[in-house]
This record gives structure tokens, sequence and C-alpha cells, in this order.
């Protein structure tokens, strides 16, 4: 069990603003994550209040006395860090990782290039350029990746646009539907094996990983749908895996989220390559899920963490980049 210290002043929190909606395709599942966390915020005593940026300007914020806000806000314009640099102008602390983690991590390609200059292991890739997508081009692509490959946008979550490609012919139609979410394309080597999440909360030296889930979907389709709206996928937690397998896992998510400069809370999605059990790191999420499908909970849940405990939390580390400064007198 992990522990983690509960005592937090709910009257010294303020006003708090749950950041829901949005204007990305991940509107509908920000709305369920964020309705979520503001009825467990409310449960526990907290002044907390819904705010959509994309019906209300987030001047309002400042105007409307907010001390803090969480971010539930899923994909552009909530986890790119354009949201955390308005807040930081505003001087408004906020969860989640600062604007350049949060700005590196929604973008997959940059990701994987610290991740690579940090030697952690992610999946070999070719990036497509708007101006390398022509069909020649992109005939190419799994001469380097091998078949089958993943396609999909580098600016999107919730497995959006993704298309798992198993032969040539069928590389530009998924360049093509990437394309439609992203100008930019990445093409990435596919890991055959099992799919495992793993949640980190905390900063620097004191961030902490919690339990690792393994991910079993219908055929391998952990999809959007499969994610967010049917019973079908099943998640272990605890992993099931060795003792030693789940460590080394947690220690290169640890390693990973600290090379991005995160803070807060964030959740890294790995394979593990079935040939020789070799972990890799897909992607980072600066602003995980919190609906009832969801994966950080789910771990907390497993290391004795509730959910309205772990919106607390999450709350309770609400930061800015950049410190406000006294005023001259």
């Amino acid at each position: 069990m992990t522990s983690f210290d509960s005592n937090i002043d709910v009257k010294s929190l303020g006003k708090v603003a749950v950041l829901m909606g949005g204007d990305s395709a991940e509107r509908e599942v920000s709305l369920m994550s964020g309705s979520g966390v503001l009825q467990a915020l409310r449960s526990r005593g907290v002044d907390a209040h819904a705010f959509d940026p994309a019906q209300n300007a987030l001047g309002d914020l400042k105007r409307d006395g907010y001390a803090r806000c969480f971010i539930a806000l899923h994909g552009r314009h909530g986890e790119d860090g354009t949201v955390q640099g308005a807040l930081e102008l505003l001087g408004i602390p906020y969860t989640g990782p600062g604007v350049m983690a949060s700005s590196i991590a929604m973008d997959k390609v940059m990701t994987k290039r610290v991740w690579l200059a940090e030697g952690l292991p992610t999946p070999r890739y070719v990036w497509l350029a708007p101006d390398r997508q022509q069909r020649e081009v992109v005939r190419t692509v799994p001469d380097e990746l091998g078949l089958p490959l993943i396609v999909k946008p580098p600016r999107e979550g919730s497995s959006i646009g993704v298309t798992k490609v198993r032969g040539y012919s069928d590389m530009q139609e998924a360049v093509q539907l990437s394309a439609r979410y992203d100008p930019d394309v990445l093409c990435e080597e596919f890991i055959e094996g099992e799919e495992v999440t793993c949640p980190v909360l905390g900063q620097g030296a004191g961030a902490r990983a919690l339990p690792v889930i393994r991910i079993v979907a219908p055929d391998g389709a952990y999809d959007y749908q499969n994610k967010y709206f049917t019973d079908d996928v099943k998640y272990q937690c605890p992993s099931g895996l060795p003792e030693a397998e789940e460590r080394e896992i947690q220690r290169i998510v640890l390693e990973a989220y600290r090379a991005l400069g995160c803070r807060g809370w964030g959740r890294a999605d790995l394979m593990i390559r079935a040939s020789d059990r070799k972990p890799f790191l897909l992607e980072m999420n600066t602003s995980p899920g919190m609906t009832g499908h969801s994966l950080v909970p789910m771990s907390a849940r497993a290391s004795g963490i509730s959910y309205e405990e772990l919106c607390l939390r999450i709350l309770a580390s609400a930061a800015l980049d950049t410190p406000a400064r006294p005023k001259a007198v």
C-alpha cells in the first residue's frame, strides 16, 4: 500500500474551477471526467464549480475570484500547454504539469525525441510532415518499420484517428484518416505484446509510481469506443506481472515523467514486447481521464486511495511554473 499524507486543509484551497469540456475532439470524455471530479471535490467540502472554456472566457476565472483550477480537459487547448499558459498569465495555480511539459507530452514526436535522448525505450517511428505524405513516400514506411505498424495523429489522444496497418495497400487511407486530426502524421513500429499503463503522482524526487494496470482488449482493439463506452475491456490491477517486471516498468515510467518535467500527476502507456518482455513507452498523458472507465482512479484504489481522496490530492498539488512575485510597494 502506498502511503500519502491526507492532511489537506480544504478551506485553504479556496474557490475552485473544474475546467471541463473545451473544444477538442475529446470534449465528450472531458465532460465525463470533469463531472466526476466536481462531484468528488464537493463531497469533500471543496467550493468547486464547473467551468467550460468553450463557453466562458478564461479571463472570467480571475474576475470571479477562483483561487485554483483542476484541469479535467483532454486533448488540444486543454492538455497541450495552451490553457496552462493562460493560467500562468492569470496567476491562477492549476493541476498537472506546466506549460513546457504539457506541450511536449501532447506531441508524441517531441516526446519520443526527449525519451530517446534520455536513453528510454520507445518504438521506432517515422514522422510524416504535410510535405511528406505523397503516395510514393507513404508506401515506403513499412519498409522501414515493418508490418503491422501504427499510424496516428501525434497531437491527439484517446485513440482518435489511430489505425493498425497490416498491409501496404492500407497505408494511404490510414495516413489520410490521421491527417484529418493533425497535419503531421506519426507512423510507429507495432510492438506485439501486452499493453499496460502506470500512473504517477507528485513531483521530482518525491514523485511516486502507482500500481501498473494490464489492459486486455477484445481482439487487441483498445480504441475510443472500448475505452469509454463499453465494458468489453478487462483491466487487471494488480497487474499479475512478475514483481521485478512491475518494478522495472514503474522505474522507467518515473524516468519518463521526470525527463519531460512533469509534476502533479500523469499516466504513461506502454507495451511489453512478448518476445523478450522488454517495455516500450508509447506516450505520457498529462491530464488523464477521470471517468468511470478511467485508469488512474483504478490504480489509486489499489493503493488504498479513494477517488475522492485522489481528486483532493491532485487539487492540493496545483501550482504555477513561476510563482507570483510579491507586488512592489
